[in-house]
């Protein structure tokens, strides 16, 4: 709990923003909008940046990434028998900025000469990683705590990865809401198809409800006229799912942030290019938005 407001969830008024001596934010979006752009900004002016997939991949999920690693690598015999002998070691290089052995592990589903996943062991993983995020939103707490009392650090903002509204998990969403003002980023119109133009340029493993999943993979199937999983083309499916995703999550994150946070647009986010036009956006955002009484 903010030590300088006392008990409060998270609504302020202007003036108690402005006397919360070390703030803590929570980001919410998808990926793409502008979380870690503004992450970065704030580590500048003495804001620790958590960020949840970097939690995920380097204190949830290591030892799963290792050995999805290691059993790529097991079929290669000069180094099945370097390894063996402990001749040599795999580490993950996970940074901030490089996530990419997270998103590697969560893989894709289909065809296994392109890299596919069986459904079996791809849900495996995705029960994983969504067990990994409510433990790493679980831990913004300790983190908070952390920042100022070790690492010396006023405020604390919360890079959460894209799939948290997708959690559905009660007590993440109260942890959130007690100990950090919750903001959710919107995309414009313009942006949601940049967006949506992105992906399918570059399709990359996502994390997807088992419910959603389930549907939309039927859908699919059943308009290719697919009888089995591996007939799938990952990056194909990847594509055609991803505006789909994205429609299921907007609603997600707005009920979030009508009940928790408040709710800012990509192009404000944009204009922010320091501590002092966030906070500016953060009053903006507080004066439109009616605060609950405290």
């Amino acid at each position: 709990m903010p030590s300088s407001i006392g008990s409060i969830c998270m609504r302020l008024s202007i003036e108690q923003l402005r006397r919360w001596e070390n703030k803590s934010i929570t980001l919410l979006g998808m990926s793409g909008v502008g979380k870690t752009r503004l992450a970065h900004i704030l580590r500048k002016h003495q804001w620790f940046h958590y960020s949840g997939d970097y939690r995920i991949g380097t204190r949830y999920l290591d030892e799963a990434i290792l050995d999805n690693i290691k059993q790529q690598t097991m079929p290669i015999p000069f180094l099945r028998d370097l390894l063996r002998s402990d001749s040599i070691y795999i580490s993950n290089n996970i940074t901030v900025d490089n996530l990419k052995p997270v998103s590697t592990f969560l893989g894709k589903l289909g065809d296994p000469e392109h890299g596919g996943l069986a459904l079996k062991e791809f849900k495996r993983r995705q029960a994983l990683h969504r067990d990994a995020e409510i433990a790493a939103m679980k831990d913004v707490p300790k983190f908070i705590r952390k920042a100022t009392e070790i690492y010396g650090y006023q405020h604390f903002v919360n890079d959460a990865g894209g799939s948290v509204c997708e959690l559905d998990d009660t007590e993440v969403l109260g942890i959130l809401a007690e100990h950090t003002l919750i903001l959710y980023i919107e995309t414009t119109e313009e942006d949601e198809e940049a967006l949506i133009r992105r992906a399918e340029a570059d399709p990359k493993p996502l994390y997807y409800r088992e419910a959603f999943l389930d549907e939309q993979l039927a859908i699919f199937m059943k308009e290719r006229g697919l009888s089995y999983i591996a007939l799938i083309d990952p990056d194909e499916f990847v594509r055609w799912v991803f505006p789909r995703l994205f429609y299921s999550r907007v609603p997600r994150y707005q009920a979030i942030a009508d009940e928790h946070g408040y709710t800012v647009t990509t192009t404000e986010l944009a204009a922010v290019k320091n501590e002092a036009d966030f906070l500016n956006l953060l009053e903006t955002v507080i004066a439109r938005q009616s605060p609950v009484s405290v």
